[in-house]
């Protein structure tokens, strides 16, 4: 779409923008701001490469609002700006599209590529055939229509035959072009297919946040990309995080005053060309093949790398590449004869349901967990399944005895898709969730609006042993040594019974232990020893209220002088601090307002646990990263990574989730992965060695 020299030209043009320099009554100021916007969103959702950080993309698109808005009359269909809409207040319209959406022919191994290889050769006797191999994505279909080089109208797949009309949702997609040059081709009217699609990461955050909020988990990236599509909130689509492949020109009708006719030639060139307008196409991970054999080995690698690919993919697609073949082979009522899906292996699978066992977690949340007959999915046998909370039991209307299909979301985490109702036999029992703890037998509450069912037993020894567990952990007070089987088995032994019993633990006792000698019992009492000067954020993490995690807690430390100084503060005063809201609000007021916590801290502060903010007048130049922003991947020889990321917060930068436009430095050590790929393609984050990074702060 673009060339070096175009991308060159609109840099310059986004720093002058960004610079003021420009006229906001002049016309031409829009359209220089439409084609750098229009340049960012490329680079960033075809691309993946961003050109502009956040902060200078939200400037330049509020100038443009502005702008438009001072001068309505400026305003075009394609603009940037028009992917806003309001919520749909019925349901959708259908409508036809113009050359039927139909279904692929599957294969399952190479016998069935090379008899559909032989039927073509059948069908186009004498003729040279080449073939293209492409993923096939794991989400909706859609059908995109475009007239006069603008966006016109989006359509689900439907029955193949209509779809719902979703343009004011496709709209929102910000990989989907709303204007593309096809007029450069000479081409008047245009219809594109594809697949939208969740990539793996947004859906990973889509759930977390989901069940913070104690809601029921999206259930795979399809059925979320599916029904996202088609709700009334178009918000939602930008929420959620949706993007998309197209992968076929089903149509396209030429100007009616061109003498010669538009040849689309072959299937990859064509894909080429929709990539060169802008539009995200498979081409990066297309191959032309000249043989089946060729085919055969490519789908077997692509097979063995899909994990590596931010969207789901559940095959690959082969197809005739030449357009003139594939309009001689046809097709069914059914399926395209030139095209065929190769199926990867099963990622589902059947198994029994036997029965429901009930945990007991940390914040005392009950979680139901099935149990079933082991089945081996995606490599690996499964045989335990959380199931959240009631409400995704009753949803999925599970019993004890039923079929259920069971699937790896992400190849990772197994959950029950549905069950099978079909194959009762009337001997399925229900799900009977317990009305006290299945630990303590204390009666268990439901708090209004939430799912989950818990026990409000703070005495309740399953959460006890998971609250020491958190308070000890890596990324709390860092307890080394002690760990979670050991814990467990001192609380056994009666030897730690809460938080603070960790800084009074009898050593004489733990070393007349089995499997405890001098050198290890020494080790864990010199970890405890350190862990009572952890700066107060991580105490403020350990404590494990409800709703607060790493970044709440460096806010909260960062408010305070003392960690008791939070019993003065109302909701109203918490609600002020950045990224707190009612819900967290609520927990830590409700927190220090216990008087068992309050008792536990002062317990803690009288063993010697700080609960001071540590700030202080730090020695001339130890600034030296202030507004500097790092991220560490791979493994590290000479740190651990949580001492690495204190050591850069020490020095006045700070640490990101995840590679981004906004990132300076990230420090790669052995066996670095997907981060440092992403970190070479933006090209504006700088790649440190380890050595490099210790040479950096003096180390």
């Amino acid at each position: 779409m673009y060339q070096p020299s175009d991308e060159q030209t609109l840099g310059r043009l986004a720093q002058e923008l960004l610079a003021g320099i420009y006229s906001p009554e002049e016309h031409d100021t829009v359209l220089q701001l439409r084609r750098v916007i229009r340049y960012a969103d490329w680079k960033y959702y075809v691309q993946d490469n961003p050109v502009l950080a956040d902060e200078a993309y939200d400037r330049l698109f509020a100038l443009l609002k502005n702008t438009e808005r001072e001068h309505p009359e400026w305003i075009t269909r394609d603009s940037p700006t028009q992917r806003i809409a309001s919520g749909l207040s019925t349901g959708f319209n259908t409508a036809f599209h113009l050359v039927p959406m139909l279904s692929l022919e599957n294969s399952y191994n190479a016998d069935d590529l090379r008899e559909w290889d032989k039927r073509c050769r059948e069908n186009l006797p004498g003729q040279e055939l080449t073939y293209t191999v492409e993923p096939k994505y794991d989400g909706a279909g859609i059908s995109l229509y475009y007239e006069n080089d603008l966006f016109v109208r989006g359509l689900t797949r439907g029955d193949g035959i209509k779809g719902d009309d979703i343009t004011v949702n496709i709209r929102q997609i910000k990989s989907i072009p709303l204007a593309a040059h096809f007029s450069e081709k000479h081409i008047q009217s245009v219809e594109i297919r594809g697949e939208v699609v969740i990539p793996k990461k947004a859906f990973t955050l889509n759930n977390e946040q989901r069940i913070n909020e104690g809601l029921p988990p999206l259930a795979n990236p399809r059925n979320a990309a599916s029904g996202t599509l088609r709700m009334l909130d178009p918000g939602a689509i930008s929420r959620r995080g949706l993007s998309a492949l197209l992968y076929h020109v089903s149509f396209h009708s030429t100007e009616k005053d061109q003498q010669d006719p538009v040849e689309l030639s072959g299937h990859y060139e064509t894909l080429q060309w929709l990539y060169s307008l802008g539009f995200p196409t498979p081409v990066t991970h297309m191959q032309r093949c000249k043989s089946i054999d060729e085919v055969i080995a490519y789908c077997l690698a692509f097979e063995e790398k899909r994990d590596t690919l931010p969207y789901e993919i559940d095959g690959m697609v082969v197809k005739v590449n030449s357009l003139h073949q594939q309009d001689m082979l046809g097709m069914t009522t059914h399926h395209p004869r030139w095209a065929m899906a190769y199926k990867f292996k099963a990622r589902q699978a059947t198994t029994k349901l036997l029965h429901v066992d009930f945990q007991v977690g940390r914040t005392g949340a009950i979680t139901p967990v099935a149990k079933t007959q082991p089945v081996h999915i995606g490599g690996v046998t499964v045989s335990s399944i959380s199931l959240f909370n009631e409400d995704v039991v009753r949803e999925k209307d599970l019993r004890i005895g039923d079929t259920v299909l069971v699937e790896r979301a992400g190849d990772v985490i197994p959950y029950i898709v549905k069950s099978m109702p079909e194959l009762r036999d009337g001997s399925e029992m229900p799900v009977v969730f317990p009305q006290i703890c299945p630990v303590c037998s204390e009666p268990v509450y439901k708090e209004p609006g939430e799912a989950a069912w818990r026990c409000i037993n703070l005495g309740c020894p399953a959460q006890v042993v998971e609250r020491i567990i958190h308070f000890a952990s890596k990324d709390a007070m860092d307890i080394r040594n002690l760990g979670d089987a050991n814990i467990r088995r001192f609380y056994e032994l009666d030897l730690l019974r809460n938080i603070a019993d960790i800084y009074t633990l009898d050593f004489n006792r733990i070393g007349r232990l089995d499997k405890f000698g001098e050198k290890s019992v020494s080790r864990m009492q010199q970890a405890i020893e350190a862990s009572k000067s952890q700066p107060l954020n991580r105490l403020i993490f350990a404590l494990g209220i409800r709703f607060v995690g790493e970044t709440t807690s460096k806010t909260l430390a960062g408010a305070v002088q003392h960690i008791r100084d939070l019993q003065d503060w109302p909701e109203d005063r918490l609600i002020i601090l950045e990224d707190i809201g009612p819900k967290v609000a609520a927990s830590v007021h409700h927190f220090f307002q216990s008087p068992e916590n309050i008792h536990l801290l002062e317990r803690l502060e009288s063993l010697g646990v700080n609960m001071h903010r540590q700030d202080n007048h730090k020695p001339a130049g130890d600034e030296t990263l202030n507004g500097k922003t790092f991220l560490f991947t791979g493994a590290l020889s000479q740190f651990r990574r949580s001492d690495a990321e204190a050591k850069v917060e020490a020095l006045g930068g700070s640490i990101l989730s995840g590679v981004s436009s906004k990132l300076h430095y990230l420090v790669a050590g052995a066996d670095a992965g997907s981060k440092l790929e992403k970190a070479k393609k933006i090209g504006t984050v700088q790649i440190l060695s380890e050595e490099e990074f210790m040479h950096m702060i003096g180390a």
